[in-house]
């Protein structure tokens, strides 16, 4: 599925958020301007020969909107489905962004702006364990029982997107942007 949708204030627009088989995941953020929205757009594409064993669905734009108290780290958390077809329901999440190298940044004009990811392999997290770009982090146990979860729990992890406070208050203002890449494969 693919589609766009506006957020309505602050001019944030959402131009791609896709969910399927394998699963790499953008997310694109907004306007820093020591009010900084923020907007990361995802999407999730194959993982390669095992893609048809897993699949993620319920991806979200991960929008911050304006950011305007930067002495406290901006933290935006979505559950999701996960579903892996495998012997142990293991899998491996592999996140990239859109920086130099795969490093998880936000850009504005000549500006970066770094931010964090966290993964969880439970529903409902506001914390987890940090991604390092194009590093898999492997040992992932999903409990879902329908591939798209429409039977048993609704969502069966959690992706973390923290804008920290030190990289908040030391950005230049204005809207800021990026994606996010998520690769999971079958274990």
């Amino acid at each position: 599925m693919a589609g766009g949708r506006s957020a309505g204030s602050g001019g944030i627009e959402s131009k791609h958020r896709k969910a399927g088989w394998g699963a790499a995941w953008r997310p694109g953020f907004a306007r820093i301007a020591k009010a900084f929205p923020a907007l990361l757009l995802l999407c999730a594409v194959p993982a390669g020969a095992a893609s048809n064993k897993v699949r993620i669905t319920n991806l979200s734009d991960v929008a911050f909107g304006s950011v305007a108290n930067l002495s406290t780290d901006a933290v935006q958390s979505q559950s999701l489905c996960l579903y892996a077809d495998t012997a142990t329901n293991g899998y491996n999440v592999r996140a990239s962004g859109s920086g130099a190298g795969g490093a998880f940044t936000l850009a504005s004009g000549g500006n970066n702006l770094p931010f964090d990811v966290q993964w969880s392999s439970a529903s409902g997290q506001s914390s987890g364990t940090q991604l390092t770009a194009n590093v898999a982090l492997s040992g992932q146990v999903s409990n879902a029982a329908q591939q798209t979860c429409n039977n048993g729990p609704a969502t069966t992890a959690s992706l973390i997107v923290i804008l920290r406070s030190a990289a908040l208050s030391s950005a230049a203002a204005g809207p800021y942007n990026g994606s996010l890449t998520l690769i999971v494969g079958a274990e």
